[in-house]
């Protein structure tokens, strides 16, 4: 019997999730959040614990993921601002969809980009009958009519994923034996996205914001309108989590939760913050990343492997019996999920390579602006290293004039809710705006200026003794071996898989359509694809 699929994917879910208290890695901040649907799912499954994005931008990771391939192979999919499907390359939902499965999806799947959610069949696919609320979970809570409880207004958007599964269920067409065809469903969520509301965290999942103090990461201001920021973006994670007990709910009232693979994580690190989204440092890249198949996957394992989720289609479809496409560079997970034992299973995976190209444009850019931040990154279990092609660019986008600290920012309040006002590559939010408007303090600026200012052409990260990546090795004479032996295995690989930013003069990422100003109708046509969503991205 064909398994079922389930992908529980979302939007900017980082490495969080209490499955991993006891893991390597951030483990002071696991102790702050409860997951008991990913644990269960990990629990009797398998943990990744090297799980990364292939972009820590929404667009370029989704097209990965979809294509199994590498963001860069995917045409206008490789960028956020301006992105376009080509509708020539193969997707594991459709190859899934010919080869006899149900395909389907709720949320988001591949966004900003023309067409919305084009790589799963579009509108065609889409089973949201009981509406979107829960991509603002915390804003519809808060919202709650006088008289509801919390616990009730929780509910009733859980609800809304049980109705909104149970009519893709509903939709599943039988065999010719009378069989029902099985299923392939792609949950979306969009809550973890900016912007959510503000205090939630507390209020809602009683995560206090001053129990974050002392186990922020080193390069952010340990104060408490950033630890508030952060606790209600955990409040946000434990919102996806609780969809998931939903999914798993409903997969045992079928009968159908041991005949399917669940496979959980998110399309890159928490949003508005520093050095995370759209970054390659780890906080941008890492993420949580869980499956259970109990017909092919032990129980309480956990993998070292470095694991690139491009590698989620090729999975899917060995999974499935399908053949791989033409082009799929994604290398399959099973050889991991059937293993027995713990720990690094296949030595090969000891690295994991990811990148980014343009993401978000300052509001109204002139003709030779638009131009994207490109870098490249390689991860090793001991080290980080990182090329920056243009180093002289901007990596959280344009300051406007900000970079001196004299100079007055925008109103708080255009500030707080506009991506493009300023720094247009780092998510809008408190932490934005707090950072903003405090970068001249003396014990402020040196972490402005590591977040927000530009990067040297080169940067080398010795993990081992410094997890947060604040001291760059990269001119350490100490360190020259490592930078060169991690520099030519970054270039020997990029040219390997034809990434046009080391193989191609001119390179296309330079110029229109991949830079430059989007046209207008883009915008139009892509605004009324995203509202859709029920998110501002």
């Amino acid at each position: 019997m064909r398994p079922n699929i389930v992908f529980a994917f979302a939007d900017d879910w980082g490495r969080y999730a209490s499955a991993y208290r006891n893991q390597p890695g951030e483990s002071s901040i696991h102790e702050l959040i409860e997951t008991p649907n990913f644990d269960r799912i990990a629990g009797e499954g398998t943990l990744f614990l090297n799980a990364n994005v292939p972009a820590p931008s929404c667009t370029p990771c989704r097209s990965s993921i979809l294509t199994g391939r590498y963001f860069w192979q995917t045409g206008l999919g490789a960028i956020l601002q301006g992105a376009r499907w080509d509708e020539t390359i193969p997707t594991y939902p459709l190859i899934l969809e010919e080869a006899g499965y149900h395909i389907g999806y709720t949320y988001k799947v591949w966004s900003p980009g023309l067409t919305t959610n084009a790589p799963y069949g579009g509108a065609r696919t889409a089973y949201e009958s009981a509406g979107s609320r829960y991509n603002a979970f915390s804003e519809e809570v808060t919202a709650r009519p006088a008289g509801q409880s919390i616990e009730d207004a929780k509910q009733e958007i859980l609800d809304e994923t049980a109705d909104n599964f149970q009519s893709f269920l509903d939709a599943r067409p039988k065999n010719d034996d009378g069989t029902d065809e099985p299923f392939c469903y792609w949950w979306g969520p969009t809550n973890t996205h900016r912007e959510w509301q503000q205090g939630s965290g507390k209020e809602l999942w009683n995560i206090d914001p001053d129990d974050l103090k002392g186990r922020m990461p080193e390069f952010l201001p340990d104060v408490h309108e950033i630890r508030e920021d952060f606790a209600d973006y955990l409040g946000e994670c434990q919102a996806v989590d609780a969809g998931l007990g939903v999914l798993l709910a409903k997969l045992e009232e079928i009968g159908e939760l041991d005949n399917t693979i669940i496979a959980v994580s998110g399309d890159h690190g928490i949003p508005g913050f520093p050095r995370a989204k759209c970054n390659l440092y780890k906080l941008g890249t890492e993420v949580t990343m869980a499956v259970r198949w109990p017909e092919a996957i032990s129980a309480g394992r956990t993998v070292d492997d470095f694991v690139n989720l491009m590698d989620i289609a090729p999975t899917f479809l060995e999974a499935a019996g399908v053949d791989l496409p033409k082009g799929m560079t994604g290398k399959s997970l099973m050889p991991l999920l059937r293993s027995e034992g713990s720990g690094q299973i296949e030595p090969e995976r000891d690295f994991v390579v990811t990148g980014r190209e343009r993401h978000n444009l300052k509001e109204n850019p002139g003709p030779d602006e638009g131009l994207p931040y490109p870098t490249r990154a390689i991860r090793t279990k001991d080290f980080l290293y990182i090329h920056n092609f243009e180093p002289d660019r901007w990596p959280a986008g344009d300051p406007m004039g900000l970079d001196d600290p004299t100079k007055e920012p925008p109103p708080a309040d255009e500030l707080l809710h506009s991506y493009t006002v300023v720094y247009a590559d780092l998510d809008k939010g408190p932490t934005r705006s707090w950072m903003i408007y405090n970068r001249a303090d003396p014990e402020v600026a040196p972490l402005f200026e590591l977040g927000f200012g530009k990067r040297p052409q080169e940067e080398l990260y010795d993990l081992r003794s410094d997890p947060h990546y604040m001291t760059n090795l990269a001119q350490d004479p100490e360190h020259e071996d490592k930078r060169k032996e991690l520099h030519d295995r970054l270039m020997a690989i990029l040219v390997e898989q034809n990434d046009p930013r080391v193989v191609e003069t001119p390179v296309r990422f330079e110029h229109p359509p991949y830079a430059g100003p989007v046209p207008e109708d883009w915008k139009i046509e892509n605004a009324k694809g995203v509202e859709s969503l029920g998110t501002s991205r």
